[in-house]
């Protein structure tokens, strides 16, 4: 099912705007775009393919913010959209978001689960990416 053209034409331009306003590091800009865009969508907002990385976009501004429960609170929305258990970033930032929240069993099985998706790539575009990698090689879950 396609969205109406007009909803789907605003979703983009807000989703444009929004993804230029991240790339500025504003990222309160970029969650209010989002936000508009997914405020768009039709209920159930978590049948449409946009409510996945729209809501694993807001998780990421959040976290970008240092404001890990709110992140949290996104990326698991993202989560219960379209292909969301099967993105490996999303499993990911959960991880971590679950880490600095001090939810280490919660973060290993998130970060297991992303390493399962797609190996250590999502690790190594990460500048942390090694830290989190160490949480599953010390727990004897990935190899070294």
């Amino acid at each position: 099912m396609n969205l109406p053209d007009k909803i789907y034409e605003s979703i983009t331009l807000l989703s444009e705007e929004g993804n230029a306003l991240y790339d500025e590091s504003a990222f309160e800009g970029a969650i209010s775009k989002w936000s508009q865009a997914l405020n768009l969508l039709p209920t159930p907002q978590a049948s449409w393919e946009a409510s996945t990385w729209l809501s694993a976009s807001i998780g990421d501004a959040f976290f970008q913010l240092g404001q890990y429960s709110k992140s949290l609170e996104n990326l698991k929305d993202a989560l219960n959209g379209p292909d969301g258990l099967d993105n490996s970033f999303i499993h990911y930032r959960i991880g971590q978001c679950q880490t600095l929240l001090g939810f280490d069993d919660e973060a290993i099985t998130s970060l297991l689960k992303a390493y399962m998706l797609d190996g250590d790539a999502v690790f190594k575009t990460d500048p942390d990416g090694e830290v989190y990698l160490q949480k599953l090689k010390v727990q004897h879950l990935i190899d070294d």
